[in-house]
């Protein structure tokens, strides 16, 4: 013992030395320990704590693919519509098919496509929308009818590029003379006779330049024929 003391009193100087080595050695354990309790304190609180589920993720449904074609035929459907408007309201104005004559042309070859695609896209135009539900038909309608929509475009802005310029100078005062006779026999202002005479003249100035369609020359009649009656 004495020994020991004895040490200790000539080496005092140690205790600077080996005392934070130490202390900090007993605090690392203290801190070292604290998260181990920390550690398992929230272990246990994790396995207390009730489970979960993740949801799966669900592939898309029957339905929802359904649904998606559904709207993809509506659409489609009502482009098709779109086009024939348009075409609609070209071939019922008169003054229109006279200003550009290409669009009824069929010896012009964007004609021909023209009216080639609006008989293909009409001929598969379904009766009923659940028709094109079955894989592959509606991808055919649809591009029947791009097809359609595109021929459209290219033939009136030929016909509007070129509008008269195929015609000779007397065929072009021919057709001057239709429009306005043309415009006669639908005013309104003009005495029954008068209509009735304007739309004979028109057809023969017409006859050999221009074949307006039946469609065009059913509906100007019918509209003449109606508003003499009453």
């Amino acid at each position: 013992m004495g020994e020991i003391l004895e040490f200790a009193g000539s080496y005092w100087w140690l205790a600077f030395i080996v005392g934070p080595i130490v202390g900090g050695w007993i605090g690392g354990v203290a801190k070292y320990n604290e998260r181990r309790r920390r550690d398992r304190i929230e272990l246990e609180r994790v396995r207390r704590a009730p489970m979960h589920p993740v949801a799966p993720v669900q592939p898309p449904s029957a339905a929802a693919d359904l649904a998606d074609r559904d709207r993809q035929i509506e659409r489609i459907l009502g482009d098709h519509a779109d086009t024939d408007r348009r075409w609609l309201d070209f071939e019922l104005d008169v003054a229109k098919l006279i200003d550009y004559p290409l669009v009824t042309d069929m010896r012009e070859p964007l004609t021909q496509t023209f009216h080639r695609a609006r008989r293909v896209a009409e001929g598969l135009r379904p009766d009923a929308p659940a028709a094109l539900r079955p894989p592959g038909a509606l991808e055919r309608y649809r591009e029947a009818v791009r097809d359609y929509e595109v021929a459209f475009e290219a033939a009136v802005r030929e016909a509007k590029r070129r509008a008269q310029s195929g015609f000779s100078e007397p065929e072009r005062r021919r057709l001057q003379s239709a429009q306005r006779l043309m415009a006669l026999a639908e005013s309104e202002a003009s005495t029954p006779a008068e209509r009735q005479s304007a739309y004979k003249q028109a057809r023969r100035e017409l006859d050999g330049l221009i074949a307006l369609p039946e469609a065009t020359t059913d509906d100007l009649e019918r509209r003449i024929a109606g508003e003499l009656e009453a």
